[in-house]
């Protein structure tokens, strides 16, 4: 899922780049980009995949 949200950042902050849109300090492309890359770093390293550990075996 965070992987998804890095993508779509990253579409937009390249909107934004090719379109030449002026925007506020806040929307840069620059900053919607580092905003991507720590959504891909938090998915690679295993936040928000939706899994969880499930267990082997029968209950007793």
């Amino acid at each position: 899922m965070l992987a998804i949200v890095a993508a779509v950042l990253f579409f937009i902050a390249f909107i934004i780049r090719v379109t030449e849109t002026s925007t506020q300090i806040v929307f840069s492309e620059t900053s919607l980009m580092l905003l991507g890359l720590a959504f891909l770093a938090a998915h690679s390293a295993g936040l928000g995949t939706g899994w969880s550990a499930r267990r082997s075996g029968r209950r007793r």
